[in-house]
């Protein structure tokens, strides 16, 4: 039993301030390889808490060419978002998500992760966390993806509403997924113990 994800299951540090009650909905495990540190579960994913169950996980699971038992593994793949439950929804789509869990848990959650060899980083609030040296915005980020030391990758995030980022993009889904499945495969391939540059 991973007691840490234990404690962080029952956390209700943001009680009051969020619009259903506190349900922290991550996965992982000290063996995983891969992390997924996206933002903020979804609406669907809190009714099921499951992480990225909706079409936007399905889209991502394509996007890694992984199955769907496989990134459920936490022993392969640890999905650690930057805000733990449900924001609420805003004029734009969902809120950002809450501070506080970035602060509380994620230094204490990388302790535990020492062999993920791949961090797969979606969305811009992730990016800024994990990539302080990104771009101007989430194309260039996205973007030089050739320029990034080997072990971290940066993906928009996979919800429908940016189909039209997708088709302004069409370098992304034929140079930069093939790539990333490629590294999503080696990663999975490979025995446990952490990569250069990997946290």
């Amino acid at each position: 039993m991973n007691l840490l994800l234990t404690e962080i299951r029952g956390c209700t540090h943001c009680a009051g301030k969020l619009p259903f009650a506190p349900k922290p909905i991550l996965n992982f495990e000290s063996a995983a390889r891969i992390l997924i540190a996206g933002q903020a579960p979804g609406v669907k994913a809190h009714d099921s808490a499951t992480p990225w169950n909706d079409a936007s996980g399905e889209r991502l699971r394509q996007w890694l060419g992984i199955e769907r038992d496989r990134f459920y593994d936490p022993t392969l793949v640890a999905i650690v978002p930057m805000g733990f439950c449900y924001p609420g929804k805003g004029r734009a789509g969902d809120l950002p998500p809450r501070e506080e869990c970035a602060a509380l848990w994620q230094e204490k959650i990388h302790a535990q992760l020492r062999k993920i060899r791949l961090r797969i980083v979606i969305g811009e609030y992730a990016q800024a966390h994990y990539l302080p040296e990104r771009g101007a915005n989430l194309t260039e980020t996205v973007q030089s993806w050739r320029l990034r030391p080997p072990g971290t990758l940066a993906l928009p995030h996979p919800s429908p509403r940016n189909n039209l980022w997708l088709k302004r993009n069409p370098w992304f889904e034929e140079e930069l997924l093939p790539h990333v499945r490629a590294e999503v495969q080696r990663a999975l391939a490979q025995p446990g113990g952490a990569r250069p540059g990997v946290r």
